[in-house]
């Protein structure tokens, strides 16, 4: 995102969500961006994932790794065991 002014008052462009139609926190969160007068660029992730260097490049800045990043409940985190250390 990019701060930026417009007759002294500040706005963000340039705003990417990644988002999931089905989820209710996306679909908040793309309903707030839009409020505030803001059209972003949506990204429907399971249709059109990213790949691992735009995954990087996203992650990096925030100095995360990107197990933080996944979500565990209603999701097969762990049927899949991705808590085990040996996937990062």
């Amino acid at each position: 995102m990019k701060a930026g002014t417009d007759g002294g008052a500040e706005h963000m462009t340039d705003v990417t969500i990644y988002h999931n139609p089905d989820c209710g926190t996306s679909r908040n969160t793309l309903a707030l961006i839009r409020n505030a007068g803001v059209e972003p660029t949506v990204i429907e992730y399971l249709k059109n994932p990213p790949d691992r260097a735009t995954l990087e490049s996203l992650i990096s800045p925030i100095g995360i790794r990107a197990r933080e990043l996944l979500r565990e409940k209603g999701t097969p985190y762990a049927e899949l065991d991705l808590a085990d250390t040996h996937w990062s």
